[in-house]
């Protein structure tokens, strides 16, 4: 083959080599048509890098212009779907140089001055997943708002309290979804955390050593708004490390993880709640799903499906952790395989987001006005399986031993009482005082109070606590948050 023949098929270091590559490695190693989504990081990032060059005198004014402009022309292209990607061009940055050259000649190939492809996905994959930890951040917002609207509809709703998934004690379903709200808070910091950590610039670190070129790394940096809180510029200072670390990849999937757990936690309490046995919910008719041979069924799919992602969602961290457990610095080709599994974390992870918001909130009909489709309650179901479970026991514990008896023997007076409850085929509170008094002869009239789920509810008003009044309370603290 000749050598213009060769250049035809040209790649970034065709001119060392004897032969092209074979059509087989050439689609095990093109990454082109999963990384293409990194475009406009892409782009952005080589903008920034040119203005520096201009402004170091290394590239001239007119190559910097030329730069731009094609910058933009290829911006329409992609987004208007008319952008030729090229399998033979590998990924997404070849892709870009390339076209940039053949519009504005040997401007495009000045571009690549003092960068490597190396440092260059390394920021790109930074630029994007910002972005996206931005998206993400704002649908942890949405759906903890919606679990707030239904917290304050429900503040004195009387939900039993399990633990080992037997009733252990009566409390607000108010309280019970700000639980959810305290978790999906503390994702949406573990991703302001994380974000912290991504937006640093590794460009400029080039292949692995830096680059003789008088590059101004911190004014890249701030150009593309990798700064701290005070605006100061934050630059990966270590170019070893600038190329090879993929610490923030795993760190977001780590977060996304402990997302979607709480997130599958979530779905199987609705998926238990809303079968037969429990009843205490509904969920609209268009996150369910019928059956193909039994008229009668209504599957919770959306629960369930998302409880099936978070083990693929799991699955990708354990494959970036496996990853990057043998790598030598500074970078190999094995950070090529970070993208796929981060991409379906994205992608997973928001999707999620948005339909659980919906879900649980409801949605919009902008010819009432009001929200329709979010969780309907059942009040009434909720209550007769907390009358069932002998919820507040341990409100009879607490009464006898404000009466003067010690914890321990107030604990086996009350399994007593319960033994006779259950052989009276009754509730607690409907056990008649005289049989009471049988346990233990301090028992009063007053004690009805105690036993009853309401006085139950309303006793555990200190801060945490499932009283109405503090569940008020947690709901204004979040609302004054989240704004």
């Amino acid at each position: 083959m000749s050598h213009n023949q060769f250049d035809k098929k040209s790649t970034a270091w065709s001119a060392l080599f004897s032969e092209p590559m074979s059509d087989l490695v050439k689609r095990y190693t093109a990454s082109v048509f999963f990384d293409k989504r990194l475009w406009q990081a892409d782009i952005q990032g080589s903008l920034a890098h040119a203005e520096m060059l201009c402004h170091q005198n290394i590239i001239s004014t007119e190559d910097h212009q030329a730069i731009q402009d094609g910058m933009r022309t290829i911006s329409a292209d992609i987004e208007a779907g008319k952008f030729d990607w090229q399998l033979d061009l590998e990924d997404v940055h070849l892709n870009i140089e390339a076209r940039l050259t053949q519009l504005v000649g040997i401007a495009g190939k000045r571009l690549h001055t003092g960068r490597s492809r190396n440092d260059q996905v390394a920021t790109d994959v930074r630029l994007w997943l910002r972005g996206e930890i931005d998206l993400i951040s704002v649908l942890l917002t949405d759906l903890q708002k919606a679990l707030l609207e239904v917290a304050q509809e429900n503040v004195d709703v009387i939900l039993p309290g399990f633990t080992h998934l037997q009733v252990a004690q009566p409390i607000s379903f108010g309280h019970h979804m700000l639980a959810y709200v305290e978790m999906f808070s503390r994702d949406a910091e573990r991703m302001a955390d994380v974000r912290r950590r991504t937006n640093r610039l590794p460009l400029g670190a080039a292949a692995l050593a830096g680059t003789s070129y008088p590059l101004d790394r911190e004014r890249v940096a701030t150009t593309l708004g990798m700064v701290d809180d005070q605006g100061q510029p934050q630059v990966c200072q270590n170019s070893l490390d600038a190329v090879s670390d993929r610490d923030f990849a795993i760190e977001f999937t780590a977060a996304a993880s402990l997302c979607m757990v709480h997130i599958s936690r979530f779905s199987e309490e609705l998926i238990l709640w809303m079968s037969q046995n429990f009843g205490f919910i509904q969920i609209a008719d268009r996150f369910t799903t019928g059956s193909s041979i039994m008229p009668q069924k209504k599957n919770p799919d959306v629960p369930e499906l998302a409880r099936g992602k978070t083990g693929r969602v799991v699955g990708h961290l354990m494959g970036l952790i496996t990853l990057m457990k043998g790598q030598p610095l500074a970078y190999n080709k094995d950070n090529q395989e970070d993208k796929e599994p981060l991409f379906d974390t994205v992608d997973t992870l928001k999707d999620t987001l948005r339909i659980f918001s919906e879900m649980v909130g409801g949605q919009l009909n902008p010819a009432t006005g009001l929200k329709e489709g979010s969780i309907t309650v059942h009040p009434e179901a909720m209550t007769r399986a907390a009358h069932k479970g002998y919820a507040t026991a341990t409100d009879l514990a607490d009464y006898l031993v404000k009466k003067g008896l010690p914890f321990r023997d107030a604990h086996e007076t009350v399994a007593h009482a319960v033994k006779a409850a259950i052989s009276h085929q009754c509730d607690l509170s409907e056990l008649p005082l005289k049989v009471l008094q049988e346990f233990n002869p301090t028992i009063g009239k007053d004690v009805y109070d105690v036993l009853s789920l309401r006085g139950s509810l309303n006793a555990r008003d200190i801060l945490g606590g499932t009283a109405p009044s503090q569940v008020r309370l947690q709901i204004e603290r979040h609302l004054k948050r989240l704004g």
